[in-house]
């Protein structure tokens, strides 16, 4: 399988590193300069690609953890936190001209389940006993589920007006969901001042956590915290796996913190530094017109906001301020790929549209595909590019 024997022969956490400043670190939440960490020496396997042969990939049965050689996370087995996620089917989108990763058959409903089992399983070989998160829905019934599955206490700070479906996902889950007024932004600093003192940073050699209002705390952010993209690059493994190890022309996905974004662009990197693939395919990410600051720092305030409107229909992607948004901007330029805000109007056309086809998706998802067409029409991409579409989120989730 894709993940035997490419791991280390201890489950010492690995130590985390600046992405500007270079400083590393145990275990923290953010760098001491303010900006996002990330794993300072993350896995490539050193052997080809393994044969998948007339029986298909091998690996299928074990979900994600069949990469567990490119994963800086649960090195041991007992560590993982895991409900059988990954292995999403990858079809034809018959009337797109791409095929559809299914990202929305998960045991949450959603890819966020990707990042969610890689950072309990970080939180679990740390030792935490209790994470905050903040969120507008998705992530947060992700973080819940596989918390409750490490038997690990946790809150989910969510906006105020989060669908009630999202959170009954997080009530079920045995988290509490804290609802705070204002913008997506207010809710990220409701949780990040909650964490208490020292700001949930921790240092395991040293004790050093957090304190939040109910004891220690440790930061699962979906936006911050590196192994949640440990855990989301494993689309990529997937997507070359499925297609016999060749990488598609380009992908699209939705963007807002780009946890998505940014997964399938490390995944594919390290893919390629692997060898297991010839070249990295080009990015797209789909942004919500009226709240898409990629996609006005790439092309100017008029792009962003095409109609004047906000795309209220995709509240999963409605981010001012993405974290990790110069390693955006970086991977679109690395790949030649691009950004582009898709309307209320548009998305709504292209989510009816899925749902005569079968495909049963959130409105938030429908930004991909509609992207996509927009793509083609301008000339980005042309009719025969080989191109992958992540669909992102159950429509059960109302």
């Amino acid at each position: 399988m894709p993940g035997d024997g490419a791991g280390r022969t201890d489950a010492t956490p690995r130590r985390l590193a600046c992405s500007e400043c270079g400083a590393t670190a145990d275990d923290r939440w953010r760098c001491e300069c303010g900006a996002p960490l990330n794993f300072a020496e993350p896995p490539i396997p050193e052997r080809p690609a393994p044969d998948l042969g007339e029986g298909g990939w091998p690996g299928a049965r074990d979900g994600l953890w069949a990469f567990a050689g490119f994963l800086a996370v649960g090195d041991d087995p007992a560590d993982r936190v895991t409900l059988g996620e990954g292995t999403t089917p990858l079809v034809d989108g018959d009337g797109w001209g791409a095929e559809f990763k299914l990202e929305y058959v998960f045991p949450t409903g959603s890819f966020k389940d990707r990042g969610a089992t890689a950072t309990l399983t970080r939180a679990r070989e740390l030792g935490v006993e209790r994470v905050v998160e903040d969120s507008s829905g998705n992530a947060g019934a992700a973080i819940a589920t596989y918390a409750a599955r490490a038997g690990v206490d946790a809150a989910v700070y969510v906006p105020a007006d989060a669908k009630e479906s999202k959170l009954r996902a997080i009530r079920r889950a045995g988290a509490e969901p804290i609802r705070v007024e204002g913008s997506r932004t207010d809710v990220t600093d409701a949780c990040v001042a909650a964490l208490g003192e020292g700001g949930g940073e921790s240092d395991t050699a040293g004790g050093r956590e957090g304190r939040g209002p109910d004891g220690p705390a440790w930061y699962a952010s979906h936006a911050w915290n590196p192994a949640f993209f440990e855990g989301t690059a494993t689309v990529a493994y997937e997507i070359a796996a499925q297609r016999g190890w060749e990488a598609p022309d380009a992908v699209v996905t939705p963007l807002g913190h780009g946890t998505l974004f940014l997964g399938a662009y490390r995944g594919f990197r390290r893919l390629e530094r692997a060898g297991w693939i010839d070249a990295v395919p080009r990015l797209f990410g789909a942004q919500a017109a009226g709240i898409a600051p990629i996609v006005r720092e790439l092309h100017g305030p008029a792009a962003a906001d095409p109609d004047g409107r906000v795309n209220a229909a995709a509240d999963g992607i409605q981010i001012e301020e993405p974290v990790r948004s110069a390693e955006l901007l970086d991977a679109i330029a690395e790949t030649d790929g691009d950004a582009l805000a898709v309307t209320e109007s548009s998305a709504e056309r292209e989510l009816d549209r899925l749902h005569r086809a079968g495909f049963y998706t959130e409105p938030t998802c429908a930004v991909a595909p509609a992207a996509l067409q927009e793509l083609r029409e301008r000339g980005d991409l042309a009719a025969d590019d080989d191109v992958v579409v992540a669909l992102t989120g159950s429509g059960l989730k109302g």
